[in-house]
């Protein structure tokens, strides 16, 4: 279940195993880079503490520039029983870091004439939706990017529809149907949408990025899953990037761990039907290569998956009421926050024994990704705000 903000994962009183958390460093790409991390031998150091200080045990990190790869390091342990390092072709469970990519499929139909951000979605769908104390507002294309759709959370919170070890049996049209229609075995007019008018009100919604993908896949005639392979990490070579549990090697895959009485246990991968909301995997050598893109107005490597002025627009960042202290600003797909002294688009995500961040600085065209393989702490946010900014100090400077 992928949650509402940077202090939305689950911060339990678990513990950590105090394993070495050596660093395993793979080679990085762009000789300006290599010539910073060369003239400052203590980066590794850095990074070592910082995982050691969190209790973090596996850590992947990966920076671009102008379109180009510039690092992609693997730390620490995928497995710590094992002994297996994470390496830049480790595989993350990326949770909400997922709807960046949803939306990024949403803008290129977008691009190609086949929906309208404005317009309602009611008009794609084979059932209805629609706000019961609002029957008249329609919900939009982008209300559902920017979270402010009124489609609500919080029965999704009380039922759980995660399956442990396993992907979920329930496909994302029954879900759906039985989520947000009267009559439906989850429905709930009091709990499956907002008191608020659609676009009215900001409140974070793994169900309304449920139903993008869902959109997508009607409009565009073809699963949003194959849709990414094709229109967006086959132009990427993003070649080990998976949208379920059971196309993901089991070989590659970092070990969740959550703490439990003070040890880091390991825990099961989790997997639920809204899966455009949070289910992807992919490894830093892959993602950064879409951060890249993202950061550099649609196009990296050779490749775009956007027009400039559509990237713009994703990055255009709005304050729509209820917007917490925390943010600065909501786009589609992307947020941004206060980073370092400036306004910085960014998502994080986190689901039992994850924890992964993205930031993008398009005025310099830098990307940065940080994948962890642990919950979330109080003390992992910290540290891995600490990394960020000194991967983003690095591509400024590149």
């Amino acid at each position: 279940m992928t949650c509402r903000d940077p202090d939305f994962l689950l911060i339990s009183r678990r513990r950590l195993l105090a394993a070495g958390l050596a660093a395993f460093v793979l080679p990085s790409f762009g000789r300006q880079l290599d010539r910073l991390i060369e003239s400052s031998p203590t980066f590794d150091a850095f990074v070592a503490k910082q995982m050691r200080l969190a209790k973090i045990p596996g850590l992947a990190v990966g920076l671009a520039r102008a379109g180009v790869v510039r690092l992609a390091r693997g730390y620490g342990y995928a497995d710590i029983d094992r002994r297996r390092p994470v390496t830049a072709e480790t595989l993350f469970h990326l949770a909400s870091v997922t709807k960046t990519v949803t939306a990024t499929a949403i803008m290129q139909l977008a691009e190609a004439g086949r929906l309208s951000m404005d317009e309602p979605v009611a008009r794609h769908l084979d059932f209805p939706v629609a706000n019961p104390r609002h029957p008249d507002a329609p919900i939009t294309f982008r209300h559902l990017l920017m979270h402010t759709s009124s489609i609500s959370d919080a029965k999704y919170y009380e039922v759980d529809f995660r399956e442990q070890g396993r992907d979920a049996t329930l496909p994302l049209a029954d879900f759906l149907k039985e989520y947000l229609v009267p009559g439906g075995r989850a429905y709930s007019s009091e709990k499956c949408f907002a008191n608020v008018a659609p676009g009215s009100t900001w409140d974070y919604s793994n169900v309304g990025y449920g139903l993008l993908g869902y959109l997508a896949g009607r409009i565009g005639n073809e699963d949003m899953r194959e849709q990414t392979h094709r229109r967006i990490y086959a132009p990427l070579a993003m070649h080990h990037t998976h949208w379920t549990l059971s196309d993901t090697p089991a070989a590659q895959v970092a070990t969740p761990y959550d703490m439990v009485d003070g040890v880091l246990t390991a825990v099961k991968p989790v997997g639920f039907p809204d899966w455009p909301a949070g289910m992807l995997r992919s490894s830093i050598a892959d993602f950064i290569r879409f951060v890249a893109a993202s950061a550099n107005g649609g196009s990296a490597l050779g490749a775009r998956i956007l027009r400039t002025q559509t990237m713009a627009q994703m990055l255009d960042m709005q304050k729509p009421a209820g917007l917490p202290d925390w943010l600065t600003g909501q786009g589609l797909g992307w947020m941004a926050s206060r980073f370092n002294g400036t306004v910085t688009p960014n998502h994080w995500g986190g689901d039992p024994g994850v924890f992964t961040a993205v930031y993008i600085a398009p005025q310099t065209r830098t990307g940065v990704a940080l994948f962890a393989n642990a919950t979330a702490t109080t003390e992992s946010k910290t540290a891995m705000k600490n990394i960020a900014s000194r991967l983003l100090g690095m591509g400024e400077g590149g």
